[in-house]
């Protein structure tokens, strides 16, 4: 990626972070980095394509964060949800900017089709694995964007709390992907 188009990047994640996705639009991005918005387009050609970028480089920390080689599958699933929320956490509307991307970089691919395989290992049929992995996937999105909704200064649910209620749904997720294998 040319240093420019990492800057552009870099400064859409800033203003992200500063006005939250309903603020985040072309135009504003292009003032802050001062250009016209028609600049914009010749690193992306479109908002979602920068919305895709910007998803993509969020996640490329989930490919390092794995969990050991060989730990068993429902410690490698709890250990990538935990770590795609915290990414979704770190910035402001992350959950929702995680729910907008259409095309998956290869990594994200990569690290589905990972967690496949490790169900399969497990002794899920193909289909069901597939199911799952989507599954505890989108409680992650859902759970980490209704998060985020309900986090104003006026009501702040302790992170304690909200820990162990994501830990808790996800161990009901989890507990049915249990009774699916062999």
């Amino acid at each position: 990626m040319g240093q420019r188009r990492t800057e552009v990047l870099q400064a859409a994640i800033d203003l992200l972070d500063e006005v939250g996705m309903d603020g985040l639009t072309m135009r504003l991005l292009a003032a802050r980095i001062g250009v016209r918005a028609s600049a914009l387009y010749r690193h992306y050609p479109s908002k979602q394509a920068m919305l895709d970028a910007m998803v993509a480089h969020l996640a490329l920390p989930l490919a390092d964060a794995q969990a050991p080689a060989g730990a068993p599958w429902d410690e490698q699933l709890r250990h990538t949800a935990s770590s795609l929320r915290e990414v979704m956490l770190a910035h402001r509307d992350g959950a929702r900017l995680m729910s907008t991307f259409h095309t998956p970089g290869p990594e994200a691919a990569s690290n589905f089709h990972d967690l496949i395989t490790v169900l399969r290992s497990a002794g899920t049929a193909p289909d069901t694995a597939v199911v799952a992995v989507d599954t505890v996937l989108a409680y992650v999105n859902g759970h980490t964007i209704e998060e985020q909704a309900r986090m104003t200064e006026s009501h702040t649910w302790p992170r304690h709390r909200r820990d162990r209620a994501f830990d808790n749904g996800l161990e009901l997720i989890l507990t049915g992907i249990r009774a699916t294998l062999d």
